[in-house]
């Protein structure tokens, strides 16, 4: 015969039982806040992945983007985006295509430590990249080219815009001198429309500096723009195109070339990895009122 166990009964003979005496753990320590180095997703067959090199935090940001508009314009529109006007989150990440054929580091970096920590992350050596593309000749893109011990990437070739290259070389710039001159005799110099892999465009985005281009892989019918920094903030220079940042060389040409290549990628609804937008550094752009609108990517670049 068997004899049903009820709720009550149950109840009552746990607490009847005598009180286990368990193991008091410690607190968990605070670990801080992290974030992974790499992320990487499909692109036809195409494999690409952005590289966290670097993040800081760099005060008064109104005296980088919107020089041209008022304080209380400034912090009305930064309020409207929920971020604080007072500091801004800089991102610096570099991108690896590998095209099958080729492996492909466009930019590197502020220095070879985090560019090296980043890549070995997502699996990857330094003497395993085939072709270096440089966008522009800003330090924190060619900061990693160099070390104490010579080139990073021993086994690379090196693309870079014709145009850029020649004002640098003028410039009696000291990063250019130590890090891209050493590599002239490497370097192919490209011009708009050149293509220096299977499945690569470049596009000159003149203005941040007066050679800067920006570069569209395509495999299998889609397409991604490696933006550089013809846009450096997803609120700041998006919605508001026309301000004037203090890094744009040429300010008149960055504002227009914002506004073309803006309108593109939200016509083209092409997704763009863009150089110092939040990590991992992937959106998409749309239209919105005078200006457009920073759409992060969630899932799309899965599929």
């Amino acid at each position: 015969m068997t004899h049903p166990i009820s709720r009550r009964s149950l109840l009552t003979s746990a607490a009847a039982l005598p009180a286990l005496s368990l193991p008091a753990w410690a607190e968990a320590p605070m670990l801080g806040a992290s974030t992974p180095l790499y992320n990487r997703f499909v692109l036809g067959q195409f494999e690409v992945t952005t590289l966290l090199v670097g993040t800081t935090a760099r005060p008064d940001p109104h005296t980088i983007f919107g020089l041209n508009v008022s304080a209380e314009e400034f912090e009305a529109v930064s309020a409207e985006a929920l971020i604080p006007t007072d500091v801004a989150q800089f991102f610096f990440t570099p991108t690896v295509v590998n095209s099958g054929s080729d492996l492909v580091l466009f930019d590197t970096g502020l220095n070879p430590e985090g560019t090296n920590k980043a890549l070995e992350a997502a699996g990857y050596a330094s003497d395993m990249i085939d072709v270096v593309v440089i966008t522009h000749m800003h330090g924190d893109h060619i900061g990693g080219l160099m070390s104490e011990s010579g080139p990073t990437f021993a086994n690379a070739r090196y693309v870079t815009g014709a145009v850029e290259f020649d004002a640098w070389a003028k410039a009696e710039n000291d990063r250019f001198e130590s890090n891209m001159r050493p590599l002239a005799e490497k370097t192919t110099m490209i011009d708009d429309n050149a293509s220096a892999f299977s499945g690569h465009t470049a596009m000159a985005a003149f203005g941040h500096t007066p050679g800067h281009m920006v570069h569209v892989v395509e495999s299998d019918g889609k397409s991604l723009m490696i933006a550089a920094d013809f846009a450096n903030h997803y609120v700041w220079s998006l919605a508001h195109p026309d301000w004037e940042v203090k890094f744009d060389m040429d300010k008149a040409a960055a504002a227009a070339t914002r506004r073309k290549l803006l309108g593109m990628l939200a016509a083209d609804k092409m997704p763009f990895v863009g150089y110092h937008m939040p990590w991992p550094g992937t959106g998409f752009v749309e239209a919105k009122g005078d200006g457009f609108e920073y759409v992060p990517s969630s899932y799309q670049l899965m599929l």
